[in-house]
């Protein structure tokens, strides 16, 4: 027996009390576990904000110092030509291969390569003794008919012989007279004259060579004036004239720049290429361009009187669109675009510019959409 609240207890109320006591001690316990779980959970969250607090404030600080300095132009309607620039080879303004005129042996050889003829001149000449005596039988049969028509009209003007008799006097000297002539233009073949004005570009002969009729001779070229052919696209064709004034390079004299004229413009495309020959004439004074040099010839399409550009190096390629930026308070956006002509180092724009827009032209590749920006 035990003392109780001054009760002696029986064993089963003992029992009983025992449990009730350690009843109430496990409440007491799993509730004071589940404040101190509580506060531990509320201490995790709290640091946790706190540690995103103190990660967001540099981030904040990062944006804020996020500032691109760029360059800007203000972007303004302005004068744009159209030039396509396209290659052609020199050549002679007159080009000339003077060939024998008859058989037989070069006697003589005048103006040397390099040296000026003027037409006409007499170039060579090739052994024509042979054709000597032609000549000399040939005026004394045409001088025999001669004197047999005169006598015979003489003698028609007297009644004495008939008209069959002075036609046929008459028939005879014209025969003759035409056999002299022959004898003399082929005595003549002999001696080949210069064609043309120029200067002699190459000799094929020497003295003292046999030739034959059609073997060439000497070479002449004329270069006061030079033509350019060049083969133009068929989309391009249709801006060139004849007349039309052009600017002419020559790749071996590249400060040299000079003017020419559209002289011909091909009505037919070349098959194969598709392309239409253009002639060009340049006027070539000193004799400086040769024949067989390269040559830039510029045309001029068109010219775009209020056309808006950019210059080549503020365009960016992203994802395959053409993008220009550009800058509003502060602030860097991005404009899809379209292009036209290209004149030197700018480029049309057709569509996503407008007259008055701040366009980046330093620092556009380090900005992205909706950056912030400097203008320098």
């Amino acid at each position: 027996m035990t003392k109780n609240s001054g009760k002696i207890l029986n064993p089963g109320e003992k029992i009983r009390a025992e449990a009730r006591r350690r009843g109430l001690f496990m409440k007491c316990f799993l509730r004071w576990v589940g404040v101190g779980f509580l506060l531990l959970s509320l201490s995790a969250l709290t640091g946790g904000c706190r540690g995103s607090e103190s990660r967001a404030e540099p981030g904040k600080e990062q944006d804020s110092a996020k500032v691109v300095k760029v360059d800007v132009v203000e972007v303004t309607p302005s004068p744009i030509h159209d030039i396509l620039v396209l290659p052609g080879e020199t050549e002679a303004w007159q080009d000339v291969l003077v060939a024998a005129d008859k058989n037989g042996r070069v006697e003589w050889i005048g103006p040397r390569e390099g040296q000026v003829v003027k037409k006409g001149e007499l170039l060579a000449r090739i052994d024509v003794s042979a054709l000597k005596t032609i000549i000399s039988k040939a005026e004394a049969s045409a001088e025999l008919a001669k004197d047999l028509y005169d006598r015979r009209k003489t003698l028609f003007d007297r009644g004495i012989v008939h008209k069959e008799a002075l036609e046929k006097a008459k028939t005879e000297k014209a025969l003759a007279e035409s056999d002299l002539v022959k004898a003399k233009v082929e005595y003549d073949r002999g001696f080949p004259h210069s064609p043309i004005s120029g200067m002699v570009n190459y000799l094929h002969v020497d003295e003292g060579e046999f030739v034959n009729r059609g073997q060439p001779m000497v070479e002449l070229v004329n270069v006061d004036k030079i033509k350019i052919h060049v083969n133009v696209p068929e989309l391009d064709v249709r801006y060139l004239k004849k007349g039309q004034d052009v600017m002419v390079t020559i790749d071996a004299f590249p400060d040299l720049r000079l003017k020419g004229t559209v002289d011909f413009v091909s009505y037919k495309a070349d098959p194969a290429t598709k392309t239409f020959r253009v002639r060009v004439l340049t006027e070539n004074p000193q004799h400086d361009i040769r024949p067989g040099m390269i040559a830039r010839v510029a045309f001029l399409r068109r010219m775009i009187p209020d056309a808006l550009s950019a210059p080549l190096f503020a365009i960016m390629d992203k994802g395959g669109e053409r993008l220009l930026f550009v800058e509003e308070d502060g602030v860097a956006h991005a404009r899809t675009i379209s292009i036209g002509v290209i004149a030197g180092d700018r480029v049309q724009i057709t569509n996503g510019l407008k007259p008055g827009d701040r366009l980046i032209v330093t620092g556009q590749r380090d900005v992205e959409e909706g950056m912030k920006v400097q203008v320098q």
